[in-house]
This record gives structure tokens, C-alpha cells and sequence, in this order.
């Protein structure tokens, strides 16, 4: 019988995974399988390095199923910051098949001189502070976030989405437009300045892929909410692809 191959699996669906992706098979080739796992809600997720599947697992125990099915060794949570759903499915799958798992979150932003920053702890939170901050309003917080809007009637939306939504927004006023970053601040603030917009209102994602609308926005002196981050997972974290690569060559180690 052949040997065992280690096995990762990635948890995607950001910059970060693609690129985690890359490095783990430029680094090991053949010696080590990589899975890429997205979540499907992209209909043009790009090339990814190695293996990938798509698609939910049904929860904790689909996941933990899914490692035993493919024997993994290692588990590194890449998905989005906001995907606190996915991440704890990871953390109680990894804790139940003993999977070594590493959590790669990407740096936050950190305000800047000129920024005008409004914290939101929710999209509830977010939709109130709207009416007394802005009218014209920059929506960068994707599909499903819409709805929590919809009840502001006098307020007019740009909404960027990386697809077209398969119904229409639920926004009175609203223009859609797409596209895949990353976005560079130079384009961010032609944009921002083409549709008159003066509040931006995305999340605290972090990364350079959407740092423009920030970077943007602070060149105007226009205000943002800001989505608050989830609480960062329990165990182990990287920032960075490089830490991820030490910690998987640690693992491998022991």
C-alpha cells in the first residue's frame, strides 16, 4: 500500500486562501496534498493551486466527516474575518477529529490620521446611524447585508457586488454595479466622487484588496461606518502566509 500523503485542507473563499494555496503546493509539490474548500457563493472564484471543492458541509459534523473522508492532517481556517458561522464549525470539527488547526486572519485596518470612523457592532446598528451621517451612501458589505437597508427609503445606495444578486436589491434607491478587487484608491476615489457619495459603510475586513475605498474616503474626509470584527477564534493564528507556512512546517515536525 502507498504511504500516507499529508493532507490540508483550506477553508477559502478569500485572497489569502488562493495565495496560502500557492505557497503550500510551491513548497511541498507532490510530498503534501492541499484542498481548497469554497463555499460556492462566487460564481467565478478564479484558479486556485492544488485540489478545491465547492460547496457547504452541512455544519460541524459534516466537516468533521469530511476531515475523517480525506484523512487530514492539518486544517487552516482562511475564510473571510466575518465568516464567524465558518469558523466555528472549524474550531469544534478540529477539536473532534484532534486536527491540528491554524486560524490565518489577515491584519486589521488601523484608523489613520483623517479618518472618520463610526464603529457599528451590527448591520442594525449600522443601518440607524445612516440617516444623521449620510444620503448618498457607498454599500461595500455584499448580497446578503442588502436587506438590513431596505427601510431606508430616502436614502440613495451604490451597492458593489462581485455577481449580480439572482433578485432584485430591496433598496427604494439604489445603483448596482460590479466588480472583483482589488480596487487601488486612485479608482475608489473617481468612483466615490462620480456618484457623489459622501458615506461609506463597509466592514472592518482588513487586507489591501479593499483598502482603497478607505484610503479613498479618508483623501475626501468622508465618513465610514465600520463594521466591528468578530472576536479572532481560540488556538493558534497567523497574519500572514509566511507564519501560516512556519506553523504548518512546525506541525509537521511533531
Amino acid at each position: 500500500m502507498p504511504s500516507h500523503k499529508p493532507t490540508l485542507l483550506i477553508l477559502g473563499g478569500t485572497g489569502e486562501a488562493v495565495k496560502l494555496a500557492e505557497a503550500t503546493t510551491a513548497a511541498f509539490g507532490d510530498d503534501m496534498r492541499v484542498i481548497s474548500s469554497l463555499a460556492g457563493r462566487t460564481a467565478t472564484p478564479g484558479k486556485i493551486s492544488g485540489e478545491s471543492r465547492v460547496g457547504g458541509f452541512g455544519g460541524t459534523q459534516g466537516l468533521a466527516s469530511y476531515l475523517r473522508d480525506i484523512a487530514a492532517d492539518y486544517l487552516i481556517d482562511a475564510s473571510h474575518p466575518f465568516a464567524a458561522e465558518i469558523t466555528k464549525h472549524a474550531c469544534l470539527a478540529a477539536a473532534a477529529t484532534a486536527t491540528p488547526r491554524l486560524a490565518l486572519l489577515r491584519p486589521p485596518w488601523r484608523a489613520e490620521e483623517g479618518d472618520r470612523w463610526h464603529e457599528a457592532a451590527d448591520m442594525a446598528a449600522a443601518a440607524e446611524m445612516i440617516p444623521a451621517l449620510g444620503q448618498r451612501v457607498f454599500l461595500s458589505l455584499g448580497t446578503r447585508a442588502i436587506k438590513h437597508f431596505a427601510a431606508l427609503r430616502d436614502t440613495w445606495f451604490l451597492v458593489r457586488l462581485i455577481d449580480a444578486p439572482e433578485e432584485a436589491l430591496l433598496l427604494a434607491r439604489a445603483e448596482l454595479i460590479l466588480g472583483r478587487g482589488p480596487f487601488d484608491a486612485a479608482s475608489e476615489r473617481q468612483l466615490l466622487e462620480q456618484h457623489r457619495i459622501d458615506l461609506l459603510v463597509t466592514r472592518a475586513s482588513g487586507g489591501d484588496a479593499t483598502k482603497g475605498k478607505i484610503d479613498a474616503a479618508r483623501a475626501l474626509g468622508l465618513p465610514v461606518i465600520m463594521l466591528r470584527r468578530p472576536a479572532p477564534p481560540p488556538g493558534n493564528t497567523a497574519e500572514t502566509i509566511d507564519a501560516a507556512l512556519d506553523w504548518l512546517i512546525h506541525e509537521m515536525k511533531n
